[in-house]
């Protein structure tokens, strides 16, 4: 019944349809009837029930809400359920089909058990202990299972060469028919007068392999073979429904995720993998490793096109392909860009080694190919956390030498995070990043100017990567959209970036950390890697229900108004003074008021009032509004107007009306204002300690700061607001 299909729409614009890997750690329960093979076991924060013959998975209500590792379970002693506890100090209550029983003399005195008996059983360390049937049951690191009776005598034992240290033992429900003939496998001792018959059981070990024995005649069976380390890549194939996936303890697997069919693997003993990236032809498979080293990799078979390189000194981050698969470029730990380029050498092509530079002074967060707007030309850039946007000139580099083309700094406070090329949705074209502010840019492709800046997804946490998702849309080109990963959630957003909160949607994917993306080549599902938690989730893409999502938040200005302290009918500002309330004129206002700046108050004439009001005078509305940015941030506002027809129109904006004006505000204002903690931060900048160890400031000084320093404006009016007893103004 679990595994019927389900005939409701689904509702939700990402659903979870199959899961790669499982929680070696914990154990894995076997559900088998007869013949079947029905796993259960751990995923990331998803229990995942597995009929492995069927190739189908059945995923238990997760809770889209952090609830940490599951460590133990237990079932309740008196009713039907079994709780589970996490590390999060919650715990998770399932329904069992058969309660426990405890007995007479355990109800009486539930404290009175103690130890009577040490029984020394085997050297080897024990790992699994439980009770089945009339039989204690015991596995070890040596993947040893041993069967004793009542009184601990030794009955019987099994044991092969592929078995690891066993982590869980699971038995089937029902007995198999009487052997025939004796085991294959190493079995010894039977004590009992009785013939000694076992069920089927599953075995699995601490080095993610799960196997099922036989015990009628002995057979072993490896049923799955998983990461036993963090999974930090995960790629997907650009023509055809291949996903493959590296861990960090070397093991690289392809999977058809159309039949959930695992296809090939590869280990690697000498380092770990840390990210993959296939060509855009689908012919090769770059790996990134640990130990700096970096293979490329025939896509299908897994076999290495050449030998690998390693001109890293640190471990690979970053791998990608150009568009036309003639250049390979990575990004390491150590800060640097390294290029590898395909020649043609004795009559046939290879991969060499072209150059490397030690570009950024700060983690590089992307590299990324493009083409030239002019010609068919490859483009590189890369995005370090030291807020430089590097672009490099493939063609004039040379042997050992790769020349920089471009150097800008595109932050000025904030650090960016993720770099993609915005799809052409207008004659400009643009690239696309988002920063840890919650803010997305576009910058123009060839002059590096950020021609709008605008609220994005906020979630928790900042966008830690992002992909435009692949679209088989022919009737409408211009619907475009955005996957993204935070770090704990995986999500969609409806391009083009507008700041509207209804365009997007997320969803917890990793509890622990999410580390990798990928986007299948028809944009119908979503790959997220999971790092420690050794799994990688295919998510089922759902865009009309993000669609619907959106519909719903409203039009034109109202998910935006929905923004505003009060909304559209409430005061749009206020402040708290000595526990008096003054209230503040609403925005309508303070565009009159710069309307009579602009014409001159001195003037008897009949003015016309206008929705309009001079670019020149955003600056001082904003700050009116209680949102004071800083120079390079008014010339980005001023700019984004200025110039949002020219492209077009050939000519430049001079004036805002009201409704882009409150687009403005909210996609350039902090995301979540001040904090209280950062006011005091300043004041324990600004001030000094008196003789009761306040923190005090001079009135005289802060007045004159005031005056010079506009910034700290605000964070006064605040901090009245909040009146801190620990911050004082010495008279």
């Amino acid at each position: 019944m679990l595994f019927q299909e389900d005939k409701q729409t689904r509702l939700h614009p990402l659903s979870l349809s199959w899961v790669f890997g499982y929680n070696s750690s914990l154990g894995v329960h076997c559900l088998m009837d007869g013949e079947d093979r029905v796993l259960l076991y751990i995923s990331s924060h998803t229990v995942v029930i597995h009929d492995t013959l069927g190739n189908r998975q059945y995923h238990l209500q997760t809770f889209n809400t952090v609830v940490g590792h599951f460590s133990q379970s237990i079932f309740h002693f008196n009713n039907s359920q079994a709780l589970t506890c996490t590390s999060a100090g919650k715990l998770v209550v399932w329904d069992t089909v058969s309660p426990s029983t405890l007995s007479k003399e355990l109800r009486v005195k539930p404290h009175s058990m103690k130890a009577t008996k040490l029984v020394p059983v085997q050297k080897d360390s024990l790992t699994v202990l439980m009770v089945f049937e009339s039989c204690i049951v015991t596995g070890d690191v040596k993947g040893q299972v041993k069967f004793y009776n009542g009184q601990l005598q030794f009955l019987t034992c099994y044991s092969h060469s592929e078995v690891g240290p066993i982590r869980s033992i699971s038995f089937s429900k029902t007995p198999p028919d009487p052997p025939d003939a004796s085991p294959a496998c190493s079995i010894s001792g039977i004590a009992s007068s009785q013939p000694f018959i076992a069920r089927n059981f599953i075995l699995s070990t601490s080095d993610a392999t799960v196997l099922h024995i036989a015990t009628d005649r002995a057979n072993v069976e490896k049923v799955m073979e998983e990461a036993k380390k963090a999974v930090n890549a995960v790629a997907c194939h650009p023509r055809q429904a291949l996903v493959a996936v590296g861990s960090h303890c070397g093991l690289l697997k392809v999977w058809d995720y159309q039949q959930t069919k695992y296809l090939v693997s590869r280990i690697f003993t000498e380092a770990g993998i840390q990210c993959l990236s296939y060509d855009p032809q689908g012919y090769f498979l770059a790996a990134g490793f640990t130990d700096g080293s970096v293979y490329i990799l025939d896509a299908i078979s897994l076999r290495s096109s050449c030998k690998e390189f390693k001109f890293s000194h640190g471990p690979v981050t970053h791998i990608s392909f150009s568009h036309d698969s003639e250049y390979l470029a990575m990004a390491d730990e150590k800060y640097s860009v390294t290029v590898y380029k395909r020649v043609l050498r004795k009559g046939s092509r290879c991969w060499e080694h072209l150059a490397g530079l030690h570009s950024h002074y700060k983690p590089i967060r992307s590299i990324l190919f493009g083409v030239q707007l002019d010609s068919n030309e490859p483009r590189l850039l890369s995005l370090g956390e030291d807020r430089q946007l590097i672009e490099y000139d493939l063609n004039s580099s040379s042997k050992d030498h790769l020349v920089v083309l471009h150097k800008d700094r595109i932050e000025q406070v904030a650090v960016p995070l993720c770099l993609a090329w915005y799809p052409q949705l207008s004659t400009e074209s643009f690239i696309l990043t988002a920063n840890n502010c919650y803010k997305m840019k576009l910058y123009n492709t060839t002059t590096k100017m950020c021609r709008k800046t605008l609220l994005g997804p906020t979630y928790g946490s900042p966008l830690e990567k992002i992909q435009i998702l692949p679209t088989t849309n022919t009737t409408d080109p211009q619907k475009c959209y955005l996957a993204y990963i935070t770090k704990d959630k995986v999500g969609l957003q409806i391009l083009p970036v507008d700041g509207n909160p209804h365009k997007s949607a997320a969803f917890i994917c990793h509890p622990d950390g999410v580390s990798d993306l990928a986007t299948s080549y028809d944009g119908r599902y979503v790959f997220t890697a999971g790092g420690n938690d050794c799994t990688v989730m295919k998510w089922e893409v759902n865009l009309n229900a993000l669609d619907a999502a959106a519909s719903l938040g409203g039009e034109d200005l109202i998910p935006f108004y929905d923004l505003l302290d009060g909304g559209r009918e409430g005061e749009f500002f206020r402040l708290a003074f000595n526990s008096n309330l003054i209230d503040m004129p609403e925005l309508e206002d303070y565009f009159y008021y710069a309307q009579l700046r602009s014409h001159g108050i001195d003037t008897l004439e009949t003015r016309q009032v206008s929705t309009h009001i001079p670019l020149e005078e955003i600056p001082s509305v904003m700050r009116a509004m209680g949102f004071y940015p800083s120079e390079e941030k008014i010339e980005d506002m001023i700019n984004e107007v200025k110039f949002s027809e020219y492209v077009d129109t050939g000519e430049q904006v001079t004036k805002i009306n009201l409704g882009d004006f409150i687009k403005l505000y909210i996609n350039h204002r902090p995301a979540f204002g001040l904090s209280m903690k950062r006011i005091q931060r300043a004041f324990q900048v600004l001030g000094y300690d008196n003789e009761n160890g306040d923190k005090v400031i001079d009135r005289g000084d802060l007045l004159l700061l005031l005056q010079c320093r506009v910034s700290l404006q605000k964070s006064f009016g605040l901090f009245l607001t909040h009146q801190s007893p620990n911050l004082a103004i010495a008279s």
